[in-house]
């Protein structure tokens, strides 16, 4: 169930159906809220998300471009822990994105003693995703410090859920695990260019995230990520 604090983030800055006929990304946002996480790391992720949206390149990306982009938002944890923060948004203007931003530093985290539920999250992405505007692209961003450790993993998610159109990118976190890199690597990312970034531990996430977006809204190919050390905090 939707909490009402997710509603009132969820309305929308624009209606989606006389803005769906020229929109170029419908993009989703996953971050990490299990017991891993803990409440300093967990305002680093949410602010630095935040922040990154309004970052100049990534506003860039966004609004410098033809087509719009829709923006959807959730937190994920264990099997039944995915809470819708922000419903699908179309973003037109500097505005669009300050106002998800402001939003978002409002968020009052929505679960702490989960596990981590990979598979889950991702098949709640995928149904969230068959609720966007129609776009020339569909992107899940999918952010976690951990590997699977709750229910069924990633690759069974990608058979048994709507994932024919979406390709999933990572944002692997350093420092909790020492095989979150190769979890993510190995089981997350799928479909044509998808690609993983890398935080060294979440007072790096907001540089990680603005790098991600930015590439993701672009749609850029910028070679290979360079694989960084995992044995470790960053």
């Amino acid at each position: 169930m939707v909490r009402p604090a997710a509603l009132a983030l969820g309305l929308m800055l624009a209606p989606l159906g006389a803005l769906a006929q020229d929109c170029r990304l419908a993009l989703v946002l996953a971050l990490d809220v299990s017991s891993s996480v803990d409440d300093a790391e967990y305002v680093l992720q949410r602010d630095g998300i935040a922040a990154a949206l309004q970052a100049e390149e990534v506003q860039g990306a966004i609004l410098g471009n033809p087509g719009a982009v829709a923006l959807a938002i959730y937190e994920w944890s264990g099997r039944r822990q995915s809470v819708l923060i922000q419903d699908w948004v179309v973003l037109r203007s500097a505005e669009d994105i300050a106002g998800v931003s402001a939003r978002l530093r409002g968020v009052q985290r929505s679960y702490r003693r989960y596990p981590t539920a990979l598979g889950y999250a991702l098949g709640y992405g995928a149904t969230l995703m068959r609720e966007a505007p129609a776009c020339d692209r569909q992107v899940i961003d999918v952010s976690g410090d951990g590997i699977t450790n709750d229910g069924f993993w990633p690759q069974l998610a990608y058979r048994h859920f709507p994932f024919e159109e979406i390709v999933v990118n990572g944002l692997a976190v350093l420092g909790a695990d020492p095989d979150v890199y190769d979890h993510f690597e190995m089981e997350v990312l799928r479909g044509p260019g998808a690609f993983l970034e890398v935080a060294p531990g979440y007072e790096g996430f907001r540089e990680a995230m603005t790098r991600k977006l930015y590439r993701e809204i672009q749609d850029r190919i910028v070679g290979e990520v360079r694989r960084a050390p995992v044995h470790g905090p960053g």
